[in-house]
Parts: C-alpha cells; sequence; structure tokens
C-alpha cells in the first residue's frame, strides 16, 4: 500500500470533530499557498495588466462597483 493511500485511510478512520479540524487544517494551507503565487505574481509584474485593464476602464466610465 502506498503512502498516500495509508494516510487517505487513516483521514477516512478519523472521528468527525477530527476530520474538521483537518479539513480546516489543510484548507488554510492551500490558501496560505495560493496567497504567496499571487503575491510573488504581482512583485514579479505579472499582473500589472489587470491594473492597466481598470484604470483604462475607469477613464472610459466603464468601471462597475462591486
Amino acid at each position: 500500500m502506498s503512502r498516500i493511500a495509508k494516510i487517505q485511510q487513516e483521514i477516512l478512520a478519523l472521528p468527525e470533530a477530527d476530520y474538521r479540524q483537518l479539513r480546516q487544517w489543510f484548507s488554510e494551507l492551500d490558501w496560505g499557498k495560493w496567497d504567496r503565487e499571487i503575491e510573488a505574481g504581482s512583485d514579479a509584474g505579472k499582473l500589472d495588466f489587470l491594473m492597466a485593464e481598470a484604470l483604462e476602464e475607469k477613464e472610459k466610465g466603464t468601471l462597475k462597483d462591486l
């Protein structure tokens, strides 16, 4: 049995409260990774086109409030 399969079995055997706690931890870990990727992309200028697009729409008067 692979390591992943063993981990999956153990997760399925967790009590509901422990499963919820693990799911919350994993979600926070995943979102943290996503935040770091977005920040790195922003720092590298990969998202500058979004700002330029928004400023262009604002100048045209077609920018919509959220």
